[in-house]
């Protein structure tokens, strides 16, 4: 018996929006950021990466091989059992510190729980997942924060280490690059077909294989091939992530859709309208910046908006990039290339309907 079973509660039926779409919009995000003006290091501090670019997590340098990563990140339900989202949240936070080459080793519980109308023993639920996960990361559970709130959330804070002359960073995608992704899309979709009682139950189990599975191994792989750009994709979308990486890096990019990989029956729920909140900010936020074969399919063009959580990682490998899928291979990641970038105007995406021969 599940405790979902146990409780009799819909998690997701709780839930304003499903897992990283209950993210503020990219366009509020930015004019948040915009709003703070230039930002300083404290005096005697070395840090690497801040708030100023934007990444995935902040990276300070220690020392000349030691440099401490720092990322936060909490949501709403996703799913209906609660050890399957304490899962899903340890993986989606863990994974930014795997997006900047490093190697996760402390954690904190962040939670937000109606503790009169929910029992506290399926908070403990969630938790239990989210230790499991940080444990066979290698990563310590050390305490945490709770508050109480009507809408659960439930996330975490993470310490991880890494070689500071070899991280991940979202401005060093250059024109030449192949763009590799090693999760499928459309976990956005299901979820929400989910929260609605029209996801399939194998479709919905698929979407949370994905999302518990850590990008260790893929990072990993980027790091030993040499690569220097990658993110993670979750709630503004591949085209989202994308966008923000090419803007940092000052170029552009070409997509081709065909050869972008999806969840079983996420082409059919983007189909039936099983589109999340997010998912249309995003869409809304990237037309500016996005040119989409109109031969494309609509579902496809959703799906490259969807927001995810727990997504892949969207790696940047310098051409040809055999040497990087070679390491995901020997690893077992199932990566695909999915574009490559170009010279243009920062943040330009060209989504084609198929990769030209």
């Amino acid at each position: 018996m599940t405790e979902t079973t146990r409780y009799a509660v819909r998690l997701t039926s709780l839930s304003p929006g499903a897992g990283c779409a209950c993210k503020l919009p990219q366009s509020s995000l930015e004019q948040l950021m915009n709003g703070f003006g230039p930002m300083t290091p404290a005096s005697g501090t070395e840090l690497l990466v801040g708030l100023p670019e934007g990444d995935d997590a902040a990276v300070l340098r220690l020392n000349d091989t030691q440099a401490l990563i720092l990322t936060t990140d909490f949501f709403t339900p996703i799913v209906d059992d609660p050890y399957d989202w304490g899962r899903i949240a340890a993986a989606n936070a863990l994974s930014d510190v795997y997006a900047m080459g490093g190697r996760p080793i402390l954690a904190l519980n962040l939670a937000a729980w109606p503790g009169d109308d929910l029992p506290i023993g399926m908070l403990a639920q969630v938790m239990k997942g989210a230790a499991a996960v940080a444990d066979s990361a290698g990563c310590a559970v050390v305490g945490g924060h709770t508050i109480a709130d009507p809408v659960p959330k439930y996330g975490m804070a993470v310490l991880g280490m890494a070689d500071p002359a070899r991280l991940l960073t979202i401005d060093q995608a250059n024109v030449g690059d192949q763009l590799i992704l090693t999760k499928p899309i459309g976990t956005g979709v299901v979820v929400t077909a989910l929260k609605h009682d029209a996801a399939d139950p194998a479709a919905v189990a698929e979407a949370v294989k994905s999302m518990t599975s850590l990008n260790a191994a893929a990072s990993e792989a980027a790091i030993e091939a040499g690569a220097r750009a990658a993110t993670d994709v979750t709630g503004f979308g591949l085209l989202g992530h994308l966008r923000r990486m090419l803007t940092a890096s000052g170029v552009a990019a070409e997509v081709d859709a065909d050869r972008v990989p999806f969840l079983p029956d996420a082409r059919e729920l983007a189909g039936k309208g099983f589109v999340s909140g997010g998912t249309r900010a995003n869409m809304d936020f990237l037309t500016r910046w996005v040119r989409i074969d109109p031969s494309l399919d609509d579902e496809v063009s959703v799906l490259l908006h969807d927001a995810q959580t727990s997504g892949g990682l969207l790696i940047a490998a310098p051409a040809p990039a055999g040497d990087l899928m070679d390491h995901l291979y020997r690893r077992g990641v199932p990566a695909v290339t999915v574009g490559r970038i170009v010279g243009g105007p920062a943040g330009r995406i060209t989504v084609r309907a198929a990769a030209e021969s």
